[in-house]
């Protein structure tokens, strides 16, 4: 018989709980509340504009061996879901789960294909 209750990990978890949920209270009345709008507005125009000289240094050598990189699984993807899907039509093979992943995995991989070739390749 073990000489801890049984609920001392839930006991153990609250007060936890209840030391971290005290921490973050204290620290938000420390902090001051009295914030401008202008303020607010300028911060997140220099955020917008590091991010913009961020998107603008990567090459086009590198956007295209990213695009490459993405376009080799993605490949890969398309044939071994039309694999499956041959495999199901002509053969009765038990394969409709497979499919649906690798066909749900092909058209999240080839949508981040086409935006990231859309935003690199032709910008505004």
């Amino acid at each position: 018989m073990s000489p801890f209750p049984h609920h001392w990990l839930q006991q153990v978890l609250l007060s936890l709980l209840l030391v971290f949920s005290m921490a973050s209270l204290t620290h938000a009345a420390e902090t001051p509340q009295e914030v401008n709008g202008v303020q607010v507005l300028e911060a997140f125009d220099r955020q917008q504009s590091q991010k913009v000289d961020v998107a603008a240094s990567i090459g086009d050598k590198k956007k295209h061996f990213i695009m490459f990189l993405l376009g080799i699984p993605l490949l890969i993807l398309l044939l071994t879901t039309g694999a499956v899907g041959i495999a199901m039509g002509l053969f009765g093979k038990p394969l409709f789960l497979l499919h649906m992943i690798l066909a749900g995995l092909t058209m999240t991989l080839a949508l981040v294909h086409v935006i990231g070739g859309l935003v690199w390749c032709y910008p505004c």
